[in-house]
């Protein structure tokens, strides 16, 4: 039985598992907004509060670090051209580029505003299903005749279910090759081809058999979805959102 990864649903009663999709699909729009006014200390606020959500949803840090390794290298890229690229006062020269205090700031703050939108996608990801984000999507598209919304809905409620079952064929693409011991070899371009080709390759093959699969049963978006259904606690619970996003912005 393949292992559960971060992005994977995990069927709860928690207070978060029984929110309104459409809400917690507003809650991350609006965070994402407020990560780009908010100063360092309300990213770091609203990143404790999505930890403490991922915790009581059953997962740990360490998992997430576990699935996201890669992820990290792409942060301190990220954080080493914000720091060495920003202007100010240098504190140091190396390699004849000037590492400034303004270029340390400037990075750090890039860096929580994407962790926080991760921690904040972790977790809707893993207290939502997939029908529930496919009838949501459908309703907010419904509104407007020129867009697809159940073709939109579809398409987003694949790519959902396709990112933990991606993870889990990389997971085993990596411990095939470790029991080949290609990553002894010390050419890493040699080591992500090998790497990527194979997963690449199973992916777009269980895409072409889920595809044939929905043809065979003449599917298509005009179906009967999921009814979603809103109640007191969801308005609580965005009044809740915008208050600690306000915050963010005075601390």
């Amino acid at each position: 039985m393949a292992e559960l990864t971060s992005f994977s649903y995990r069927p709860g009663h928690s207070f978060i598992h029984k929110i309104d999709t459409r809400f917690k699909l507003l809650f991350i729009v609006i965070i994402g907004f407020s990560s780009l006014k908010a100063s360092m200390s309300g990213i770091l606020l609203l990143s404790l509060i999505a930890v403490c959500g991922l915790v009581m949803v059953g997962i740990s840090l360490r998992q997430v670090v576990r699935d996201l390794y890669i992820f990290i290298f792409f942060l301190i890229f990220i954080f080493a051209v914000r720091a060495f690229s920003a202007g100010g006062v240098a504190l140091t020269n190396p390699f004849g580029m000037s590492l400034t205090y303004d270029g340390l700031i400037e990075g750090s703050l890039v860096c929580l505003r994407i962790i926080l939108i991760v921690l904040i996608g972790l977790l809707f990801t893993s207290t939502t299903r997939t029908a529930e984000v496919k009838a949501a999507i459908d309703w907010i598209l419904r509104p407007f005749p020129f867009i697809p919304g159940g073709r939109v809905a579809t398409m987003t409620g694949l790519m959902m279910r396709f990112i933990p079952v991606i993870m889990e064929q990389a997971r085993e693409t990596s411990s095939a090759q470790k029991a080949r011991s290609i990553e002894n070899r010390k050419n890493p371009f040699y080591r992500m081809v090998k790497f990527s080709i194979p997963l690449l390759e199973r992916t777009f093959y269980n895409a072409g058999r889920i595809s044939m699969a929905m043809e065979a049963r003449c599917y298509s978006g005009k179906r009967t979805g999921q009814k979603l259904s809103s109640n007191i606690n969801d308005w609580i619970s965005l009044l809740v959102i915008i208050s600690l996003c306000i915050i963010s912005f005075l601390v």
